[in-house]
């Protein structure tokens, strides 16, 4: 009774209003009635089944009009006999709709929508983004307009009554075009030669400039590398640094040699498939290798596999779909028609991944490439012939050298007492070298002016914090001999003096240690046992001293076996040679003394140390035995670079060898390396993985795309792999890439893109606000040739880029995200831009392209708290010089602690992609650019630069800051502000030389010691008020 009595008031509330619904001009669907129902409706009545309450489904006409119990949730034409008309009218919260526990009550308005949809027939759409563009015809064109984009923008702005703004001043425009297009201000000589061009296309020509200047590609690749998600760290657990700004660098040079979008999408998702791939399209894989990785012990391999290939279908759905494809992972999506399924299919193309589940914490993770010139190439040849050259001169002098092996002596030559060194300009054979994460073992020479004792090399490592170099894993052990004593010698630099040093032995585990110095420092093993021995005070620093320890002082008795050493110490700059034992041995059983007693330790085992071809051979055993050849080398080798009694007598020849590998290694290693990306020839098999789990496989799946989208073509012959999946994103006419890259675009140039949630197209983002000049762009776009120029250039000629940025009151009141475009918009300059043009406007910046990230100023102890003990990214060390100058784009960029400056003016982490930064505004900016030592120093950059001008008037030298950071003059009441702020603290700091002295000398730019103290002092504290102004921070 009570649901008829409230149904018969809805009922009777409907018809009253029933003449109103009709009077309207018809809905769209998309437009007006799918945000209503997708933000409302659709989490319990839409696209995921298993989430579907009821069984009703809202999101297609279909289910929606279903007839159940001689009911429809909706009966087209008719809301009296539409169920969903009465659950919005109920008062009874058992029936009412949306629930009132889900606070998702529809508004007045929007019930009026929903009522007057269903009466005019409830026409369902598919969602405008999953439609191909459709081709407008460009409308009449308005007043004042340019170009296309005008015609369409002043039509909708006509349809409000409203039209387009007058046009900026030049000198604006100027600014707004350069800081668009290379995120830099123009100079004053590039105002200059813009004002005083009278030409038609004078402003046409000054934008071309810019689209043609190399800071163009690093303005575009900044966006461009949010999305990416590209750092200069792994991610997770220690966030070790990785080595791939080789991919940033290539995303620069593509957008300033304007690689078309398309060959710019397959070059990224493909570039290791075409038939023969060149370097720059190997590094543009770079992309699929920017995800967050881990080398976190304890984790599984398998979990990692599954997470990297989300990650990568994630990136790859929202960077060219601008879908939220991530939420099918563990369920259909619950709003858009992305099902759990479709999302493994797109997963399983990127499941074939040859890159390992564990990055290593290595600064290069294969698969990489190194990238070497064909000059290098040939270098590197040379070098190779000179191995042989010198590896023959050796091989002819082992052969003079008189060897009489005690193992094969009769009688066997008694034990006695010896010297054994262990490590001498280099590990023993037989086991694995390896430093700190990223801080690699360095062996240096006395020819590089480093200080070695004993041979041609010394083991050297510098730190901050707690380091090791460490030797282990070793097949050949070391023999402890009886009354034996280890020893080892140290140097210790005296500007940079270490707070504890420490040798460590392996027997059966880590566990016999001696520390020098601050005993705490280094708190492995428990105290005051062998585990760690208290030896007293650092040594003398500045000087080579031999440390020395009785082996029974840390637990080790003769005859035990041990694998591994390693030297440690808490920051500092230490170097290590001649690191060994003195005790009793017994010559014939010595592998360092014995030919046959080291071939009977070495043979059937895996040795580190040995050349490939003599560790195969060795690793094969005595079965079948190795021939008189392989047996010969072998020998060369033992006593060339193992055997105590001939090694120092062939180390003019070793030493010729060694030097000049580690010639060529270093040649090498100073050829940067990327990673890239590969898949293995075998792809893994992929499943849909139940909610979302690594180990809970359900249904097989193969490569596919999303139904909902146009097919891809398929092969008889082969699977489909990520070149098919390339090429069908950048297809003729396909309903989104072309639409999702140009609202990019247009969200650099205007603020805000035609489709405002940039990064979903689905169901639950915006509808464009100009949907005809969204497709028309799309297709112009593309049958440009994907000309990104071409289509930068589109928009910033047009009259609606060149408005002022002056809002009336009407357009602030109506539209105030100035969605219809009735004026310029005043935006904030990115964190990049705001960094470089202060460095710029002071003089500083240093505008060399590409290379290694750099790293500015930053405060202390920010990295420090979130990183790991014997992470190379705990510590953070400033570079110097012309590095604390480069732009930002170049600033290292570690995940885990992101470059403050940046991440305080909204850039993003880089730990998932990232379409839209937001602009916030906060006190703690202000402080910043007030404080921060990079804005001080370019103020005082600023100020050298206007009192060298050679202008000695003050209102001249005010004009030239205004013109060079504002690229217009002073206005009268400017000049008077700022003479008289000029004077006052010119006053206080000629009373207070050295408050004076303090301000100029921030920075690591010497200021200029021609000008007066108090002078630049005074003029760098107004150079710092226009840098601080809104005008300078936006860009008009």
């Amino acid at each position: 009774m009570k649901r008829f009595f409230t149904q018969a008031i809805a009922l009777g509330w409907m018809g009253c209003f029933l003449g109103t619904l009709m009077a309207h001009a018809p809905l769209s669907y998309n437009r007006d009635i799918r945000p209503i129902l997708a933000d409302k409706c659709f989490a319990c009545h839409g696209f995921d089944e298993k989430k579907r309450e009821a069984g009703l489904r809202l999101d297609t006409f279909d289910g929606a009009t279903l007839e159940r119990d001689s009911q429809r949730a909706i009966t087209p034409g008719d809301t009296s006999k539409s169920v969903l008309w009465e659950r919005l009218h109920t008062s009874d919260p058992d029936t009412k709709m949306p629930p009132p526990e889900s606070h998702k009550e529809l508004t007045p308005a929007e019930i009026e929508l929903l009522g007057r949809w269903i009466q005019e027939g409830a026409k369902y759409q598919k969602h405008w983004a999953f439609e191909p563009p459709l081709e407008f015809e460009v409308p009449t064109q308005v007043a004042g307009g340019k170009n296309s984009i005008d015609a369409f923008i002043g039509k909708r702005l006509e349809s409000q009554g409203w039209k387009l703004s007058e046009q900026a001043s030049p000198s604006t425009l100027i600014r707004r075009v350069a800081f668009t297009l290379t995120g830099l201000p123009p100079t004053d000589e590039e105002v200059q030669a813009y004002l005083s061009d009278t030409s038609p296309e004078a402003y046409e020509k000054m934008v071309d400039r810019y689209l043609q200047s190399n800071r163009y590609g690093e303005e575009m690749a900044r966006h461009w590398l949010d999305i990416a998600r590209y750092a200069d760290t792994h991610g997770l657990h220690l966030d070790n640094e990785r080595q791939m700004w080789a991919y940033r660098d290539w995303v620069v040079q593509s957008f300033n040699r304007n690689l078309p979008f398309d060959q710019f999408t397959i070059e990224q998702l493909a570039g290791d498939l075409f038939e023969k791939p060149t370097l720059d399209q190997l590094v543009a894989t770079g992309f699929n290798r920017c995800n967050v990785t881990t080398s976190e012990g304890g984790s599984i391999d398998s979990e990692y596999y599954y997470r990297y290939a989300v990650d990568r279908t994630s990136t790859m759905a929202s960077t060219w779909l601008a879908l939220t494809a991530g939420c099918a992972v563990c369920h259909d999506h619950k709003f858009d028609p992305i099902s759990a399924k479709e999302f493994y299919s797109m997963y399983a193309f990127f499941n074939a991944s040859a890159d390992p589940a564990m990055d290593g914490n290595a600064l290069l993770t294969n698969p990489v490439l190194k990238l070497e010139t064909e000059e290098e190439k040939a270098k590197l040849s040379d070098y190779d012939q000179k191995i042989l050259a010198s590896q023959k001169n050796l091989s002819e002098a082992v052969a003079k050298v008189v060897y009489h092996d005690p193992g094969l002596a009769d009688p066997k030559p008694e034990a006695s007492s010896s010297e054994v060194v262990w490590m001498d300009d280099d590990f023993p054979p037989g086991g694995n070298a390896a430093g700190a994460p990223g801080h690699p073992t360095t062996f240096v020479t006395l020819e590089q002016g480093e200080k070695v004792l004993s041979g041609k090399r010394a083991l050297k490592r510098t730190d901050a914090g707690l380091s090791q170099d460490v030797w282990d894993q070793s097949k050949i052990p070391l023999t402890v001999p009886s009354q034996a004593t280890l020893f080892a010698n140290v140097y210790i630099d005296p500007a940079n003096v270490p707070k504890a040093i420490m040798l460590q032995y392996h027997r059966s585990g880590w566990q016999h240690r001696a520390v020098w110095g601050q005993y705490d420092a280094i708190q492995w093993g428990a105290p005051n046992t062998a585990e760690r021995v208290d030896m007293g005070a650092l040594p003398a620093t500045g000087q080579w001293v031999r440390l020395e320890i009785p082996a029974a002082k840390l637990g080790l008795n003769a005859g035990d076996a041990l694998t591994g050493f390693a030297t440690t110490q808490f920051g500092g700059t230490v170097y290590w040679d001649k690191i060994g034992v003195v005790g009793v041995s017994d010559p014939a059983n010595d592998p360092l003394r014995s030919f046959v007693a080291w071939w009977n330790a070495a043979k059937g085992k895996d040795t580190p140390g040995l050349p490939g071809d003599l560790n195969s051979i060795a690793k094969a055993g005595s079965e079948p035995a190795p021939d008189a050849g392989a047996v010969a080398r072998l020998k060369e080798f033992y006593l060339a670079r193992i055997c105590t009694e001939t090694k120092p007598l062939l180390s003019e020849w070793t030493g010729q060898v060694d030097r000049i590998r580690s010639e060529r290694e270093s040649y090498s290693n100073a050829i940067p390396s990327t990673f890239v990306y590969k898949d293995n020839p075998t792809p893994r098999e992929s499943f849909i993985m139940l909610r979302g789990q690594y180990n809970q496989p359900g249904e097989k799946v193969q490569p596919d795309v999303l139904s909902v989208l146009p097919p891809i073509q398929k092969h008889e012959s082969r699977q489909l792999n990520r070149m098919d999946l390339a090429e069908w994103l950048v297809s003729p006419r396909h309903p989104l890439t072309s639409r999702v890259a140009v609202n990019r675009y247009w969200q650099q140039v205007f603020g805000i893109g035609l489709v405002k949630t940039s990064g979903d197209f689905g169901t639950q983002g915006e509808s464009p606000s100009h949907p005809e000049l969204l497709d028309w762009l799309a297709i112009e776009f593309e049958d440009s040739g994907w000309d990104v120029k071409s289509f930068m250039r589109l928009m910033l000629t047009s009259a609606t880029f060149k408005q002022s940025s002056r809002i009336s009151a009407e357009a602030l009141e109506k539209d105030p995200e100035n969605r219809l475009v009735s004026h310029a918009p005043r935006l904030r300059l990115d964190a990049e831009q705001i960094r470089d043009n202060a460095l710029y406007v002071g003089g500083l910046i240093d505008l060399t392209l590409g290379g290694k990230g750099v790293k500015p100023y930053q405060p202390p102890n920010v990295w420090e708290p979130v990183g790991f003990v014997g992470s190379n990214t705990r510590f953070y060390q400033q570079d110097k010089g012309s590095a604390l100058y480069r732009r930002s784009l170049y600033t290292f960029y570690k995940r885990t602690a992101p470059p403050p400056f940046m991440v305080n003016f909204d850039a993003p982490n880089r730990e998932q992609s990232c379409a839209r930064r937001e602009r916030s505004n906060t006190p703690l900016q202000a402080l910043q650019l007030l404080n921060d030592v990079q804005h001080v120093e370019a103020a005082r950059g600023l100020a050298q630069r206007v009192l060298t001008s050679g202008e000695k008037n003050p209102q001249a030298r005010i004009e030239f800051l205004f013109k060079t950071v504002l690229s217009r003059n002073p206005t009268a009441k400017e000049i008077e502000l700022l003479d008289k702020q000029i004077a006052t603290h010119m006053q206080r700091y000629q009373g207070a030389p050295q408050d004076a002295q303090q301000l100029i000398q921030l920075g690591e730019s010497k200021p200029n010691a021609d000008l007066t103290p108090a002078e630049l002092a005074a003029y760098t504290l107004a150079a710092s008020t226009i840098l601080n102004m809104d005008e300078t921070l936006t860009r008009n």
